[in-house]
């Protein structure tokens, strides 16, 4: 069996490059771009994959308030174009998405299904919506799988960190941590994740799937977990989201349960903590 990796250089990319079984091969930007259609059907044709995992995206949340156009094109016109080769070809296509596309529900404070209608509240998640149901209607075998908080011993592709490593940072220089304690959601390890696509792949069970690791806290309480883990004497102050003053809105409430992939019946995702705990000490050594 054969597996392409869209996005292959990022976090995420990189810990399922280390996973997955078989034949792997790990497709960068200059290999296929999901703004280049051309390039992006013709890498895929030459290699013919069985299944092909999208975990290429634009992920800047308040830039693409600015630049719609430029989201969309990544996140909906080029997964169009990426779902139409995989349904041309016959691939099955893993397609990742994210707590984004819900928010709207402002009153929300339960896990959200997967048969949840989703709302989101910002040009990014409304591009990733549209890149789900692109997915859906012109690739018959496909999974989308959308997660949350996503961090990892590899960075964050274009973004250069990820919400830990930004932590640690300021944390180690010595500056005050401000960080909101009114959005509740469900941070995730890169590696847990591939783990759990591994897995699902190896099933035939396509549709959509809601895959974090366990439990919610804010990203206030993330923040507290993950100076309180490494020792470090920092000051961490809970502010609103009103007072960070982002450009985008973000959901108050976007814990997912995770129902589709526990009827599986595969190995359960640990606990956010548990998993903080594995990735800072890993990092560590």
């Amino acid at each position: 069996m054969k597996i392409a990796i869209l996005g292959a250089g990022g976090q995420l990319g990189q810990d399922l490059m280390r996973v997955l079984p078989g034949d792997v091969v790990g497709l960068r930007r200059p290999d296929a771009d999901l703004t280049q259609p051309d390039s992006l059907s013709a890498a895929l044709r030459q290699h013919r994959p069985s299944i092909v995992i999208n975990c290429a995206a634009y992920n800047f949340v308040d830039r693409a308030e600015n630049e719609p156009d430029v989201a969309m094109a990544a996140n909906a016109h080029g997964v169009q174009a990426l779902a139409a080769v995989c349904g041309d070809l016959g691939s099955a296509l893993v397609h990742i998405s994210t707590d984004h596309v819900f928010g709207a529900d402002a009153e929300r404070r339960t896990p959200y299904v997967e048969t949840d209608v989703p709302g989101p509240v910002n040009v990014y998640g409304r591009s990733k919506l549209a890149g789900e149901e692109l997915v859906r209607s012109l690739c018959d075998r496909h999974y989308v799988v959308r997660t949350c908080g996503l961090y990892g011993n590899h960075g964050q592709g274009g973004k250069g960190s990820n919400f830990v490593e930004a932590i640690l940072k300021r944390a180690a220089n010595g500056s005050p941590l401000r960080v909101v304690h009114d959005q509740q959601c469900s941070p995730t390890s890169t590696a847990d994740l591939a783990r759990a696509i591994s897995a699902i792949i190896g099933t035939t069970v396509y549709g959509l799937y809601h895959i974090t690791n366990a439990g919610s806290c804010t990203w206030f309480e993330f923040a507290q977990a993950i100076v309180r883990e490494t020792g470090l004497a920092a000051d961490v102050a809970p502010i609103t989201t009103a007072e960070y003053g982002a450009k985008a809105h973000r959901p108050a409430y976007s814990v997912l349960e995770c129902g589709k992939y526990a009827r599986l019946g595969l190995a359960p995702m640990r606990p956010w903590g548990e998993a903080l705990r594995d990735y800072l000490q890993s990092r560590q050594a």
